[in-house]
Parts: structure tokens; C-alpha cells; sequence
């Protein structure tokens, strides 16, 4: 029987943590930016190639899945793709919120799942979650809908084009160099609030993902 102990040794080896559990399913991310230097001086983050931090997820969800005889699943793998956000609300930690991301109970709107292991037994030592609901719902004023400068949020959901648009035409915002700005207006857990080199690599990512090769090469980007 694996004690959860020491997978929360190995994981922190690498920056990481575990984010949810529900029954032998363990989901493990990042929590803020503890991860970032591991990732910095890897050989995928140093490598130039397509999907960096994909390959580094795998490298070190594989090593870890073998050390402890857990099955590895990757969100990115599909498809069909694994519904991690279904198990993300099944462990009771992960919540939606107003802005399309889930909200967990600790580390707010900084965290991101990059691999669930799957054990043949239930660890050892793994208390069970305890009851909570979505911090947005005793979240005064929600201030995170009124932070995009183009509104892209509203109760008729995420308006994708209003924020590539603008992401593409302002390279100097904020938004571009740190970071969505309605996701820094939450004001749960600020503290793991990810920091500008992580932040500004996930917009590049979230913006060459959007805009079509045929744009890209228009554009120059």
C-alpha cells in the first residue's frame, strides 16, 4: 500500500503538489509557481520544441506513476480527452467560477492539473476531503468580472475572440507580461499567484493556440 507521504515527497521534488482525490484517483498540478525553476532549467523548457511544458509533465508524471506502481492519465492526451475538470469537482477541492477557470479551495485560481495517478488500492494515510463549497459564492462583488479591459466576461459566458483580439494588438499590457487581469482580481489565495515568467509563457501559449497558422504568418507572430 502506497503511503501518501511519500508521493508528497516526490512531488515536491518537482514543484508539485496533489490538488484532489476521489477514491484511487489522485489529480496532481501545479500550485502557483512552486513548479516554475524545476520546469525553467528542464531540458523540454530549454529544448525549442513545440508544447514544452506537456513533455515535461509526461516525463515526470511517467517517473513518478512507475516509482510508486500507479497508472499515469494526461489531460492533453486525446482524443477523447479525460474529463479532469469532472474529477476536479469530485474531490470536493475544485469548484467553476464567473471567469470559465476552477477555482480550488487553497490555491484559488493559481493551480493547473498535470496528470492524475490511478492506484490499484486506496493510499494510505489519505484523508478524505472536507466538506466546502466555491469561495465565489461568498466572494463580495466578484470583482474578477469587471477587470478585463475588453469585458470578454459576462453571464453569457467567455467571449474567446474579445480577449485573442486584444491579447494579439497589445503585446505591452498587462495581461500579455502578467497575466489575466480579471484572474488577478480574485482576491482568494493571491499569495500563489503565479509569478510574471510563468504568467507571460501562459499567455504566449494561450495566444498561439487561437490564431490560426495562416494568421500567424500574416502577422509575423
Amino acid at each position: 500500500m502506497t503511503d501518501i507521504s511519500v508521493l508528497k515527497e516526490l512531488l515536491k521534488a518537482h514543484g508539485l503538489v496533489v490538488l484532489g482525490a476521489h477514491a484511487d484517483r489522485l489529480l496532481v498540478g501545479n500550485a502557483g509557481s512552486a513548479f516554475w525553476s524545476c520546469f525553467e532549467r528542464s531540458p523540454e523548457f530549454e529544448g525549442g520544441q513545440p508544447h514544452p511544458l506537456d513533455r515535461w509533465s509526461e516525463r515526470i508524471g511517467r517517473s513518478v506513476a512507475a516509482e510508486l506502481n500507479a497508472r499515469v492519465i494526461f489531460p492533453f492526451q486525446g482524443p477523447p480527452y479525460p474529463p479532469v475538470l469532472k474529477w476536479a469537482a469530485e474531490s470536493g477541492q475544485a469548484f467553476p467560477s464567473p471567469i470559465s477557470m476552477f477555482i480550488h479551495r487553497e490555491y484559488g485560481l493559481w493551480h493547473a492539473y498535470r496528470f492524475a495517478l490511478v492506484f490499484p488500492e486506496p493510499l494510505f494515510g489519505l484523508s478524505p476531503a472536507p466538506a466546502t463549497e466555491s469561495p465565489c459564492l461568498s466572494c463580495p462583488g466578484q470583482p474578477c468580472l469587471d477587470a478585463c479591459p475588453v469585458n470578454a466576461f459576462s453571464d453569457g459566458g467567455y467571449r474567446v475572440g474579445d480577449c485573442v483580439d486584444f491579447l494579439a494588438a497589445n503585446e505591452s499590457s498587462d495581461c500579455r507580461k502578467t497575466g489575466c487581469e480579471a484572474r488577478k482580481a480574485c482576491p482568494v489565495a493571491t499569495q500563489y499567484q503565479y509569478r510574471p515568467r510563468h504568467a507571460q509563457f501562459h499567455m504566449d501559449a494561450f495566444l498561439k493556440s487561437q490564431i490560426s497558422p495562416v494568421n500567424q504568418s500574416v502577422s509575423g507572430r
